[in-house]
């Protein structure tokens, strides 16, 4: 049976100071409906019943997901005791998935993810599933035509047709500069990685132990557990940290051979920073982004936020980023949004971690 697990580990750092640890991106309200983890789950609820909707997150973080998720069954949020990537990430839920339904298919995606299409979405993983069901060696990734030479973004090189909108895998290409990045865009045959699967979950496990075997030994007692159902939390807590960090992607995906790609029916969006957030609300006649209470005099290009009762107010700047959000003021160049990083490191540096 298809099952649907959604990672909402992540900690949104370069969506600061709006994301922060307490409530990293994936439970902001970006369009002022519902936060990008609801919105997650609402896509699948046509492709899964509730009790086959599963959720990866960290352990600082259940009982806020489960605020988001009221409708998560017993047993189906998964709690990471530290972070580790997406390569353990995705092996304890494909064992916890196997420990119910030892035929389960794994549909893989993001908590933090814009994906505008509902029924598109629906569409696609019913055609990933089918893909998987007729081959269930087969792994199975969306990929996104670029609308832009992305520079932050992995590549997806595609090679022999297996339908009209599915095909093999030629190669994985990393985040390129801009000129390369143009180059497969003009090119026709390179998709953004989404980081959108579909597999069976014996097959990832099989995969993983095959190319990062020592990934998985400390996961047996675990594994074990679930058999058992005594000492689960105990063989969590000791066991995931001595996992390696790393992702899906370089432990097994970029080293397997029967993989597919499917041209993604639907449109999509990582929100990865700010950048992401002005392609979200849009441009006005200035080109700038204004969300909340803003007065922008003489300024162009940026991108402007506001809490409630705030005002932002700007004079003659350009291309910048201005956010106020909490008791935080965020004042960056706006080419420059990968620094984002760099500055985190330095609050951490300094102790300021109440502003994080």
């Amino acid at each position: 049976m298809l099952h649907a697990v959604i990672m909402a580990g992540g900690s949104g750092t370069r969506f600061w100071p709006l994301s922060r640890k307490s409530q990293p991106k994936q439970f902001l309200s970006l369009d002022e409906k519902r936060s990008l983890i609801q919105h997650a789950a609402d896509r699948c609820e046509s492709i899964v019943p509730d009790d086959r909707l599963w959720v990866v997150t960290n352990e600082s973080l259940g009982t806020l997901t489960r605020q988001h998720l009221p409708q998560l069954f017993e047993g189906r949020l998964l709690l990471e005791p530290c972070p580790r990537n997406t390569a353990p990430c995705l092996a304890l839920a494909a064992m916890h998935l196997l420990a119910v339904d030892p035929e389960a298919v794994m549909l893989v995606l993001s908590a933090d993810h814009l994906i505008s299409t509902t029924e598109q979405f629906q569409k696609g993983a019913a055609e990933a599933h089918q893909l998987v069901q007729n081959d269930p060696e087969r792994l199975v990734l969306f990929g996104i035509r670029p609308t832009f030479p992305a520079t932050g973004f992995g590549y997806i090189e595609r090679g022999t047709p297996l339908s009209a909108d599915a095909y093999e895998v030629a190669a994985f290409r990393e985040k390129p500069d801009s000129e390369t990045a143009q180059a497969y865009v003009d090119s026709g045959k390179f998709y953004w990685n989404c980081g959108i699967f579909c597999w069976r979950a014996d097959r990832i496990l099989a995969a993983i132990e095959k190319h990062e075997p020592d990934l998985l030994e400390p996961m047996e007692k675990i594994r074990e557990t679930l058999i058992t159902q005594e000492g689960y939390r105990s063989a969590l807590r000791n066991g995931f940290p001595k996992m390696k960090a790393i992702s899906i992607d370089y432990a097994v995906l970029e080293r397997e051979s029967d993989i597919a790609v499917i041209e993604a029916p639907f449109s999509w969006d990582d929100i990865g920073g700010w950048e992401a957030f002005a392609r979200l609300h849009g441009t006005n006649a200035e080109e700038n982004v204004e969300y909340g209470n803003i007065l922008a005099l003489k300024t162009h290009g940026a991108i402007l936020h506001s809490d409630p009762g705030t005002v932002v107010a700007t004079y003659g700047m350009d291309n910048c980023i201005v956010v106020q959000a909490g008791n935080a003021v965020l004042v960056a160049n706006r080419d420059d949004e990968n620094a984002m990083r760099e500055l985190i490191a330095e609050l951490q540096r300094r102790g300021l971690n109440e502003y994080l």
